[in-house]
């Protein structure tokens, strides 16, 4: 969902909870510009960008050109793109984040004893986003690149931490989320997605098949703190081909509870 900024940029109110003073709209907006773009939308003109943001375009295409002028944004004169120095805003968490490092040995653990690859992953809004990784190339097909995101509903993880949540939370998710079919096996009624996230929470992990790719399978179990809360989901995902649903488990689901539980005391 793109931000919707309907007001200029000295005047927009800020988000609920933050003392106005403390609020710096200008940095809001060029956030908003840069999430922006995706891959349905690469390449717009300020018109566009201002269209898909809430700005006029001579607001859309001052931050474009500041943007520009700092290296994050190109242009032609007509069309802007963003620039691989985009990047550099996700490899800083990447590289600041304690969990990511943390975990990394583990992942390489899982992935031995699994011969798959194993993810960290943690939840982004209505996204799941991974943010480490480890294992054999292999599946990549099947798989996700460092921090890669997909729609939480359609994922392992994804579907493990939202049932994880709060019953008001979870109610409030499926009232304000529209299901959409990506394969025809996945799960686009509001009542089995309920019935899903209670069988998930009851047995304490998730299994997903072919719910964002015909070929993918995904089993999580929850990571968990020292003291008990959510840290994020440790999750593998393999091809669909090579062997049935419960032997897959069988063979990975003891493997991702042993080092979730290793993992307990260290985050």
């Amino acid at each position: 969902m793109q931000p919707n900024f309907t007001e200029d940029a000295g005047d927009a109110a800020p988000a609920a909870g933050l003392d106005r003073r403390d609020w710096i709209a200008g940095l809001e907006r060029g956030l908003g510009i840069i999430e922006a773009f995706d891959d349905a939308h690469p390449r717009m003109t300020a018109s566009e960008l201002g269209q898909r943001t809430g700005m006029t375009r001579t607001a859309a295409r001052r931050y474009l050109l500041t943007l520009q002028h700092v290296g994050y944004v190109a242009g032609d004169g007509k069309l802007f793109w963003l620039t691989p120095r985009v990047l550099r805003l996700g490899q800083s968490y990447l590289e600041s984040a304690r969990l990511p490092r943390v975990v990394q040995p583990f992942l390489q653990r899982v992935a031995a004893g699994t011969h798959e690859t194993a993810y960290l992953s943690v939840l982004d809004g209505d996204d799941v986003v991974y943010i480490a990784r480890n294992g054999p190339n292999r599946s990549m097909n099947t798989g996700y690149v460092l921090g890669a995101r997909a729609p939480a509903q359609l994922t392992a993880a994804g579907t493990l931490m939202l049932a994880l949540r709060s019953d008001d939370e979870v109610a409030q998710w499926l009232q304000t989320h529209a299901l959409t079919a990506f394969t025809p096996h996945t799960i686009v009624s509001k009542e089995r997605m309920k019935l899903e996230f209670a069988r998930i929470r009851a047995q304490g992990w998730s299994l997903s098949e072919q719910q964002l790719d015909l070929n993918s399978r995904g089993i999580a179990v929850p990571l968990r703190d020292r003291h008990g809360a959510l840290a994020g989901a440790l999750n593998i995902t393999m091809p669909m081909g090579h062997e049935s649903s419960e032997d897959a488990v069988a063979r990975v689901l003891p493997v991702l509870r042993e080092t979730a539980q290793a993992m307990r005391n260290l985050i």
